[in-house]
């Protein structure tokens, strides 16, 4: 029976992680680490406001982000808990393939810190959002909701059923107004818009930024995952540097699945995953396998009972 870390992808302003920063002299070791790779003082890597200007607003969240993931990983790792396979959504498909080896710490952080430079979309540019959409949980899901006949809409990501299984969480991408618009159209509560998220992402509103980073990505030195690496953007376990660098690149602009995530990482033996940090809610999503949410220090004696209750096989890999 193997251990899985799965990470999520949410890019916010929220803070988390302080109580284990505190708590553990390895993850405050990272972060020196991380403010020397990036620029960025410790303080602003870990609870200050994050800057204004949209693009280096996102950048800056990636990196406080995937601090955290790698932190609380190092903190695991202190514990003799390593993953046997490793899975991420968006942000955290990248975390996941630097720690199946398949590229380094700091080449990572130092890639979220190119991305700033990304140029800001002109002002007559269409208001850009992000909203999740609440459906039922059989049905052809793409027909209803990436937006055909709806310009402006796309269904950029699927987080499979909730917990109780009475629904289906969708994330739509597009242009704020036709967003909008949906919502007007729809019943009440079948989609909320998510405040504070003006990139639309994983659509084909974000090319810009994908062309801007694909000569960074393609110069980055990617390596095969040594450890089984699991993609969002299809049902696929990565195997080659090729796979790895098509994901970094691909990221901004395709659709990513939770489901596809999970399935996989099932099908590659996870009994019990371990979900980094507080990007995927505790307690809303429904998964195949159990899964103990790890984020505050607390969590870390609540891991170790589950690894001792599953029969958890330890030995096998050795992420970085």
């Amino acid at each position: 029976m193997a251990l899985g870390f799965l990470f999520g992808g949410g890019v916010g302003s929220e803070v988390h992680g302080l109580e284990m920063y505190r708590t553990h002299s390895v993850m405050r070791d990272l972060y020196e680490q991380v403010s020397k790779w990036t620029g960025m003082t410790v303080g602003q890597i870990l609870e200050e406001e994050l800057p204004e200007p949209q693009e280096e607003r996102q950048s800056a969240g990636t990196v406080r982000e995937t601090a955290l993931a790698l932190g609380i990983h190092d903190v695991l790792a202190e514990q003799g808990l390593h993953p046997a396979v490793l899975g991420g959504l968006s942000l955290g498909a990248m975390t996941a393939s630097c720690l199946a080896g398949s590229i380094g710490r700091q080449e990572l952080f130092e890639m979220l810190v190119h991305a700033r430079h990304t140029p800001e979309l002109p002002p007559e540019e269409p208001e850009q959002g992000l909203t999740l959409a609440f459906a039922p949980t059989d049905g052809d899901l793409a027909a209803a909701y990436r937006g055909e006949g709806r310009p402006g809409v796309y269904l950029s990501g699927d987080f499979g059923p909730t917990a109780d299984g009475a629904m289906r969480i969708l994330m739509l991408s597009g242009e704020r107004a036709a967003l909008d618009a949906l919502a007007a159209d729809l019943p009440p509560g079948t989609v909320a818009p998510l405040p504070g998220r003006p990139i639309a992402v994983h659509s084909p509103l974000r090319r810009h930024f994908r062309e801007f980073m694909a000569p960074y990505i393609d110069a980055m030195p990617f390596k095969a995952p040594e450890v089984p690496l699991v993609s969002c953007l299809e049902r696929k376990t990565l195997t080659t540097a090729k796979d790895v660098q098509e994901l970094f690149d691909r990221n901004s602009t395709d659709p990513i699945s939770l489901v596809d995530v999970c399935e996989e990482m099932k099908d590659q033996g996870v009994r019990l995953g371990l979900i980094m940090g507080g990007s995927i809610p505790d307690g809303i999503l429904r998964f195949p396998f159990p899964v103990v949410h790890v984020d505050k220090p607390e969590h870390i004696h609540q891991v170790l009972n589950s690894v001792y209750e599953f029969g958890i096989d330890l030995s096998p890999a050795q992420a970085r």
